[in-house]
């Protein structure tokens, strides 16, 4: 099975299920992050990583939770896109979303507020705000501007009457990235 039919094959069994506390299915997520960056004039690579940012909660974990779904997943899904190939800049992007929660709930002090009651909730069980040497750390990042974008298209993708192009669209930026990778 090739990356992409097995990224279709995760979104088939598991993208129609609902966003946890959202009006949103997996799928209809992925799909609006994946639009924002494409809207913004992301390069494919980050348009990836917006589509795969939470394919962690589509992979089997132990750290399952009802309510919100796999608490980890921005970690839980590093061995599955290393394995597949994909690049450390793609990896970095989609594991430190959850991270560029932390660090900007706890640089802008509206930002919290902006966040869904989901949204709020999955940051306490993630570590909540950051401390001031975690928030030093993190400005550090490679890739920190992009991980703050990519963290503001997954705030923005939760609007259920958004129209916005199918899976098969990204399948080709997919298939070049990890030729390139």
């Amino acid at each position: 099975m090739t990356v992409t039919e097995e990224v279709l094959d995760l979104y088939q069994r598991g993208g129609n299920d609902a966003y946890f506390g959202e009006d949103v299915t997996q799928l209809q997520h992925a799909l609006q992050a994946a639009a924002s960056a494409v809207e913004a004039h992301a390069d494919d690579e980050l348009v990836v990583a917006a589509l795969l940012h939470d394919i962690g909660h589509l992979l089997p974990g132990d750290n399952y939770h009802d309510e919100i779904g796999v608490v980890d997943h921005d970690q839980t899904c590093i061995e599955w896109l290393t394995a597949r190939g994909f690049s450390a800049r793609l990896i970095a992007l989609v594991s430190g979303h959850v991270s560029a929660k932390r660090y900007l709930v706890t640089t802008r002090a509206e930002y919290r507020n902006r966040l869904s009651p989901t949204s709020q909730r999955t940051l306490e069980l993630q570590g909540g705000a950051m401390t001031p040497v975690e928030v030093k750390a993190f400005e550090t990042h490679l890739h920190f501007r992009d991980v703050l974008r990519l963290r503001a298209w997954d705030e923005q993708a939760k609007d259920p009457g958004r129209t916005v192009p199918g899976l098969e669209t990204y399948l080709p930026r997919i298939e070049l990235i990890l030729a390139q990778a």
